[in-house]
């Protein structure tokens, strides 16, 4: 199966969130900045957090909203709200209005409403892809998610300073075209019976009180937070360690001529060389890895992307790292797909967008495990922090590896169930 013969809402959602992680990325950090102009870097930081917070309880909202109501509403309100707040956000932070208050408001809100169709966007890929073309479907998701990231970020730190208005209205009419994509060419794709579910407060939850009783998916958010724990290190400690201990070197001469870099010019590269062979690899990884199975795929991926991070932790030879580099974002790609398609497979149908809702806390955890990794880098060895990542990856796996005993006995108890049901229908 190819691109051009999947659903059209799966080619449709894909380009959409293209588009939407994109202005994300761009954006995010930018509206941080000119926060903590406007305001000071104190103040800003507590604002931020309320516009997290907020986010969150918009995203928990929005699962049980699109398991009750669809999802096409969801996406709807999501996408049309971003374009009015991009709108007003542009001209809050235009000479023609500038006002602090506005620009606050209007980012709040933009994140919330976001936030809120989040989960009905990717439950919309379980709901019309199916379990033979899901790891399909999940490969070209992150390769255009990691390509996104890329131009995204360029284009932010290049455009700020002189273009800020600009962007905003960029990123308003980029919504616009996205909310109309939605509204004319998107289908309704909620399973059958989902618009019947009990409304209010109580439902919802009711709703999430399954989630928390669902011991599988428990091993899969548990993987997926200490798989982003190590995921977010060249972010936190790795970028410290790198501007603290790597000494200046020549990575690459010709001639008379060097490139020589610091700890910190290293990890710019490093994540340039991680984000610039997923674009050009996943791609390809069908023929590369095709004849593997999704297990092996899913093992000895975690295996090469937690080696890849631990040579991070500790080697200071700028060639050792970019081949490390290599390695890791072999094992990301994969094993993304494999890990994505298995959630997609154990979610029940009436409730995806309240599972999706939860799991996304994962890489919220992750961060702020993340984040005191750099408090324990400073008082333990490198070679420590090497060791605590391959433990993290280490329990991950064998998350996995129960998450797919659990898979296969249940298969085994449906197909003796099958089998038993065949018989009495035959003797009767």
């Amino acid at each position: 199966m190819v691109f051009r013969e999947l659903h059209p809402n799966i080619r449709l959602r894909i380009g959409i969130g293209f588009v939407q992680r994109l202005l994300g990325v761009m954006l995010m950090p930018l509206m941080t900045i000119r926060l903590a102009d406007l305001y000071g870097a104190a103040t800003a930081g507590a604002l931020v957090l309320t516009v997290a917070v907020a986010g969150i309880l918009a995203n928990l909202l929005g699962g049980h909203l699109a398991d009750v109501r669809g999802r096409k509403p969801l996406l709807l309100a999501g996408e049309a709200g971003a374009t009015v707040t991009f709108v007003a956000l542009a001209l809050a932070a235009s000479g023609w209005w500038d006002s602090a208050v506005a620009v606050y408001l209007f980012f709040l809100l933009n994140i919330a409403l976001s936030q809120l169709a989040t989960p009905a966007a990717e439950a919309m890929i379980i709901d019309v892809s199916t379990p033979e073309n899901r790891t399909l479907v999940y490969t070209i998701n992150y390769w255009a998610t990691n390509l996104a990231f890329t131009i995204g970020a360029m284009l932010g730190g290049f455009l700020y300073r002189d273009y800020f208005p600009h962007l905003l209205a960029g990123a308003a009419f980029l919504s616009l075209a996205t909310s109309l994509v939605t509204l004319w060419f998107i289908t309704e794709s909620a399973p059958e019976g989902g618009s019947g579910n009990e409304r209010g407060p109580r439902a919802l939850l009711l709703g999430y009180r399954t989630v928390a009783r669902d011991r599988v998916f428990h091993k899969m958010f548990f993987a997926a937070v200490l798989i982003t724990v190590v995921e977010m290190q060249i972010g936190y400690y790795i970028a410290v360690r790198l501007a603290e201990d790597f000494p200046r070197q020549s990575l690459v001469s010709f001639g008379d001529w060097a490139l020589s870099v610091d700890g910190v010019s290293m990890m710019g590269i490093l994540r340039a060389v991680n984000a610039a062979l997923v674009v050009l690899l996943i791609l390809v990884s069908g023929k590369l890895l095709g004849n593997l199975s999704d297990r092996l795929r899913l093992f000895v991926g975690l295996g090469m992307f937690t080696a890849g991070y631990m040579v991070w932790a500790v080697s200071n030879d700028g060639r050792v790292l970019l081949l490390a580099a290599a390695v890791l974002t072999l094992g990301e790609i994969a094993s993304v797909p494999v890990r994505q398609t298995l959630l997609a497979n154990h979610i029940p149908a009436d409730s995806r967008t309240r599972y999706m809702a939860v799991y996304t806390f994962n890489a919220r955890a992750g961060l702020m495990i993340a984040a005191l990794c750099v408090t324990l880098g400073a008082v333990v060895p490198p070679v420590v922090m090497s060791v605590i990542f391959g433990v993290c990856g280490g329990l991950a796996a064998l998350l996995y590896h129960l998450v797919l005993r659990d898979a296969a006995r249940a298969e085994k108890t449906r197909q003796s169930a099958e089998a038993l049901g065949s018989d009495e229908r035959s003797d009767a």
